[in-house]
């Protein structure tokens, strides 16, 4: 294992300016309890969509990192922008940080393995882990294909500038019970979303097909995230862009993907199968 990976899941020192703007966004996200109105959890669930829906699962993950299909160049920046709105930082730290999770998933080197703690797999490497960003070679090294695009570069650099527009515009439409609906309380509940499938998705549920780590298909994370629960089916083939592959395992990304396959904005659309050979052995 590399020293600068190394550093990435076992650096100790608390990251300050993540924690004191994640305790902002917790806050934010309990206060909007005071001032709920269903206009603004609409607000909130349609952006979650947008956000993490759109962004982190369809977008970031199974396009961004796994290139699991072919988009147009402007739905793929589309994606990219959504994706940034959910605070999980820019395209290129994400997709960099989940590839070094496949290639060293639940093995030393994992930037968030529950063999590490559960704690530690949610939201622990987050607050003292080092930022990626500064770790120009670990990025170079996993995620050159984004970082040849300028646009991703731009983006990755300023990542936070389209959720702060978007807050401003909540605001000015909504003032602050929207801001804190559609902003505080939606990114706050896809963060811990998202850092499920890192934690509790590698502790709890079925395991169909036998991998080198711990991954595992649990339906209620799937339900959170679009789909993304179903872990143990996208370890054992990470460039699928269909994670459900039983009829009742519920994908809502890749009906989505279905969607623009039928209009022509998704080609080249890579799906594995229960009849795939990695299924003829069932996991102890």
């Amino acid at each position: 294992m590399s020293s600068e990976i190394f550093e990435i899941s076992q650096h100790k020192r608390l990251n300050w300016t993540t924690t004191i703007a994640m305790t902002l966004f917790h806050l934010g996200a309990i206060a909007a309890l005071f001032v709920f109105s269903w206009q603004n959890l609409a607000v909130a669930v349609f952006l979650y969509w947008v956000a993490t829906g759109l962004g982190i699962s369809l977008g970031y993950h199974r396009l961004h990192t796994h290139r699991s299909y072919k988009a147009p160049r402007l739905l793929e920046y589309f994606l990219a922008i959504c994706g940034s709105l959910t605070l999980e930082g820019g395209p290129i730290t994400w997709v960099a940080t989940h590839r070094i999770h496949h290639q060293k998933s639940d093995h030393d080197g994992d930037p968030h393995s529950p063999r590490d703690g559960m704690w530690w797999a949610h939201v622990g490497w987050i607050l003292f882990g080092e930022s990626l960003d500064k770790l120009t070679g670990i990025v170079s090294k996993y995620a050159p294909d984004l970082g040849k695009d300028r646009f991703y570069v731009l983006l990755n650099k300023y990542h936070w500038v389209p959720l702060t527009v978007l807050g401003a515009g909540l605001y000015a439409i909504g003032g602050w019970p929207m801001f804190l609906w559609g902003i505080c309380v939606r990114v706050v509940f896809g963060l811990h979303a998202t850092w499920l499938v890192n934690s509790a998705t590698h502790m709890w549920g079925r395991r169909r097909f036998v991998t080198r780590d711990d991954s595992r298909n649990n339906w209620w994370v799937a339900l959170l995230t679009f789909g993304e629960g179903w872990h143990n089916n996208h370890h054992a083939h990470p460039t699928s862009a269909r994670h459900g592959l039983a009829w009742y395992e519920f994908d809502p990304s890749w009906i989505t993907l279905k969607i623009l396959r039928r209009f022509g904005l998704a080609k080249a659309v890579q799906c594995a199968s229960l009849n795939s050979a990695a299924a003829n052995r069932k996991a102890a």
